[in-house]
């Protein structure tokens, strides 16, 4: 990437790698330290994260990310520290008994707007401290439940391995949901314990599975979706003059762009995203400002 260059990568994660590591690898390809990404994938997943490099970073915070897909795999009849397949296992039931209607049900229960408790093995923080390093630590830690919307949770198929139950489900949700923790809730309320064996991201927002690319293949070529693109497919659109892009880059105040709620986008006479602004009272809060001298690496 040559100096200047700013955008999203969608990278497909592999299984076993930290989202921070996926980060550090796309730095290196980049040549800059401004990298960050949005919606954290456990180790053991894989598909979609959405990564911002250069100005973009900024943008990240802004943009409609908010509702993901995944699929995935629940083993029925074992329970696990993590609820999933890399924790230790702390309990075991005969789940031969259980069959797709039942399992058919219990989704049903858990799609729309459900209470859910975070795994204790995850990264909310409790005063302060990620609650997987008190748990490591050897505390015991109790989460408080927490509203999540779950918009689909469909059973694609069943697999029968010795006594366990292998659920395949795709699950839409809100960010914020714990895929790990509907394994877990499944399990227990089917009397058998639950957790998860493998999950994949293929939808966060707007970017989906096929728009992914491996890190072999970001490591042959960063592909960039431009900021312009990204904001122009997420907010409203605001086209301004040279004379009001000079503005922007100065910071001075703009006027209300009366577009409605929200940010919106501020795009210069070429083409280029200047700003995300929004309205408040007489003026137009700015949000972010992408314009300006680049800061030293």
């Amino acid at each position: 990437m040559t100096t200047g260059q700013h955008g999203l990568v969608i990278a497909d994660k592999p299984a076993g790698m930290t989202s921070h590591a996926v980060v550090g690898r796309i730095r290196k390809v980049a040549g800059t330290r401004r990298v960050g990404h949005a919606g954290t994938l456990d180790p053991m997943a894989t598909g979609v994260l959405v990564i911002g490099v250069g100005r973009a970073t900024r943008l990240l915070g802004h943009l409609a990310l908010t509702e993901k897909t995944y699929e995935a795999t629940i083993r029925l009849g074992a329970s696990t520290v993590t609820d999933d397949a890399e924790g230790e296992v702390t309990g075991t039931a005969d789940a031969s008994g259980i069959d797709e209607a039942a399992v058919r049900a219990e989704l049903a229960v858990f799609t729309g707007e459900i209470r859910q408790v975070p795994s204790a093995v995850s990264a909310v923080k409790v005063d302060g401290v990620r609650s997987y390093q008190r748990v490591r630590s050897g505390e015991e830690v109790e989460l408080k439940a927490r509203t999540v919307t779950v918009d689909r949770f469909d059973l694609v198929g069943i697999d029968r391995v010795e006594n366990y139950v292998d659920a395949r489900v795709v699950v839409e949700c809100s960010s914020g949901t714990y895929i790990r923790a509907l394994a877990r809730d499944v399990g227990a309320a089917l009397g058998v314990g639950g957790h998860l064996t493998a999950l994949r991201r293929t939808r966060v927002g707007p970017y989906r599975l096929d728009q992914a690319r491996t890190l072999d293949q970001l490591e042959a070529g960063l592909e960039l979706v431009s900021m312009e693109e990204a904001a122009a497919a997420t907010f409203p659109r605001m086209e301004v003059e040279a004379e009001t892009a000079r503005q922007v880059a100065n910071g001075v105040p703009l006027s209300r762009t009366d577009l409605g709620p929200g940010p919106v986008a501020v795009f210069g006479p070429d083409g280029r995203l200047l700003s995300l602004v929004e309205d408040r009272g007489p003026r137009a809060k700015y949000l972010a400002v992408f314009t300006g001298p680049e800061p030293k690496r």
